[in-house]
């Protein structure tokens, strides 16, 4: 499944507003579906319920990076703005 979470996490990036993050995830979803449709997969099937948990176990975890770097990034520019640490 990181193969699936690396393509998701090229496809968005931190500096897309979270909107434009969410039309990418819709395109995602979407494509699952069309994948299960041409496999004849009811979406009732545990196996096509299983693949909608992976991929919104997947976009989870993407967002959740993304935070991180977003908040990696505020903590920095904050250090920045402080200036260097007196010495002890």
């Amino acid at each position: 499944m990181s193969d699936f979470t690396d393509l998701i996490a090229r496809a968005v990036s931190p500096s897309m507003s979270r909107a434009e993050r969410e039309a990418v995830y819709g395109v995602v979803r979407q494509a699952m579906r069309r994948l299960q449709e041409r496999d004849a997969l009811d979406p009732e099937d545990p196996r096509a319920q299983l693949q909608a948990h992976f991929v919104e176990e997947t976009i989870w975890e993407v967002e959740g990076l993304i935070t991180r770097h977003l908040a990696r990034q505020t903590i920095d520019a904050a250090e920045r703005e402080k200036g260097p640490a007196p010495p002890p």
